[in-house]
């Protein structure tokens, strides 16, 4: 999945005044694909300088350096050099209106001298208390990774022992309940779950919330373990029935979900939520050619982009050692910078930081792995029954390119347990969309088409008939 925008803290200063007075606190948030960040520009005047500094509280980042900037011409230019991005605002004596770019994309950014009250996001699927189930902070163990967990674990009311599932979380640090632009799929997940008498575990990422570990160093094997350290905790309480965990992975948890079933023999069932079936590089491919043509690039550059990160993305099938494809990538994209004899970086970095920071996207653990892996041939190790989901409007995770990948490789291994089902009109979050587009998915209020929870819950019901 897409992650948002991340910012660092940066303090700067402005060589050049306007006779207008800037100095006071500016309040702005910006909306990136739907999640809101709030920003806060501390301006102090000289007589020879301006001084401002920028606060990020949702990221608990105060005060600190960017680069360049001047005001002149009622028009405030940043420079932010190290985080590659820049803030250019006019200032019409009330407020600044303008733009945030970071590696060439922009958002609308505009700053007011007091703070705007935000109108409250309307999500009504959000489970409230109280609830006709109990729940219990846990905390597990990964040997593997000598790290510990954090989660919550939800049981139906009554005796039991219930069935049970782990839930895996996509792409990027996600806590336990899958927080994404203020839904929390994995809480209503949970909830419609527990009300049908099926308990559920889900749990912070490593590195996240409670959970200990650092995230950037993992790849989906890594957090495969993860995984299997939840399944292993399941079969220590007495509530749980042993023989009836299931898991439901999300995104690249339909990637992870099925390396944890070849590995152990817990697996009784698995739900795939816009699952991977094909290798990432091709995944990826798709996923750009879609995203691009639904924000109305043209076709050309659709095939510019296509082609050039289908060289990149085959420098990373050939390298093992970090360092060593930095270094290519780097060369690869000075050529194609060169081949168009390309002078416009953006104002914000020099070409030494842009090149290096396009290859640090592709040279990490994480990237490395999911170019490389091919879901396919795990998927064809599966034996344990297959529920797998997605709707037409994905754009992340296609259900044209995978959904047939996934039951093809199934089948392919003598699986006939295998149910696929394609939602008209679901995007990648499983929410009835107009388009399909990473931008809808914050504006949209429902989290979660209720359809899917019903398909989701009846299917793993018959599985756990006894």
């Amino acid at each position: 999945m897409k992650k948002p925008l991340l910012l660092l803290l940066f303090v700067f200063s402005l060589t050049s005044l306007s006779a207008q007075d800037i100095t006071g606190d500016w309040f702005g948030t910006l909306n990136v694909q739907g999640f809101k960040l709030p920003l806060v520009f501390h301006i102090k005047t000289t007589d020879t300088a301006t001084t401002v500094k920028m606060d990020s509280p949702s990221q608990k980042a105060y005060g600190i350096h960017a680069s360049t900037a001047r005001f002149e011409s009622d028009t405030l230019h940043v420079g932010l050099k190290s985080l590659g991005a820049s803030y250019t605002g006019f200032f019409d004596g009330e407020l600044f209106t303008g733009s945030f770019t970071q590696l060439g994309n922009s958002f609308p950014l505009d700053l007011y001298p007091e703070l705007q009250e935000e109108e409250p996001l309307k999500r009504p699927q959000e489970p409230q208390p109280p609830f006709p189930y109990a729940t219990e902070e846990v905390e597990f163990q990964n040997d593997t990774a000598m790290i510990k967990l954090a989660g919550t674990l939800s049981l139906p009311q009554g005796e039991g022992p219930f069935p049970a599932v782990v839930l895996i979380s996509g792409s990027g640090p996600q806590d336990r309940d899958e927080t994404l632009m203020g839904h929390k799929p994995f809480l209503l997940i949970a909830d419609h779950l527990t009300r049908k008498g099926i308990a559920v575990l889900r749990y912070d990422d490593r590195g996240v919330g409670d959970s200990k570990g650092f995230f950037s160093l993992a790849d989906s094997a890594d957090f495969a373990t993860d995984v299997s350290a939840a399944l292993a905790y399941l079969k220590t309480r007495p509530e749980i029935n042993a023989q009836q965990l299931g898991l439901i992975g999300h995104s690249e948890g339909g990637l992870i979900a099925p390396l944890v079933a070849t590995q152990t023999e817990d697996v009784a069932f698995m739900v795939l939520l816009a699952g991977p079936g094909v290798p990432g590089d091709q995944l990826l491919l798709e996923q750009e050619a879609l995203i691009a043509r639904a924000t109305g690039a043209s076709e050309e550059a659709i095939k510019t982009a296509q082609s050039r990160n289908k060289a990149l993305f085959y420098l990373v099938s050939q390298f093992e050692n970090k360092e060593a494809l930095a270094k290519a990538l780097e060369d690869q994209i000075n050529a194609f910078i060169d081949e168009e004899a390309r002078v416009d970086f953006p104002q914000e970095m020099d070409r030494e930081t842009y090149v290096k920071q396009q290859a640090n996207q592709l040279a990490n653990p994480w990237m490395m792995y999911f170019i490389k892996h091919n879901p396919a041939f795990v998927l064809e190790s599966v034996t344990c029954p297959v529920l797998a989901l997605n709707g037409s409007n994905d754009l992340q995770v296609s259900a044209a390119q995978n959904l047939p990948a996934i039951e093809a490789a199934l089948k392919a291994g003598g699986n006939t347990q295998v149910t696929i089902k394609e939602f008209d009109g679901l995007n990648h979050l499983f929410q009835e969309s107009a388009t399909g587009a990473p931008s809808e998915y914050g504006e949209i209020e429902q989290t979660m088409a209720p359809i899917v929870l019903e398909t989701i819950t009846d299917w793993i019901l018959k599985q756990t008939e006894e």
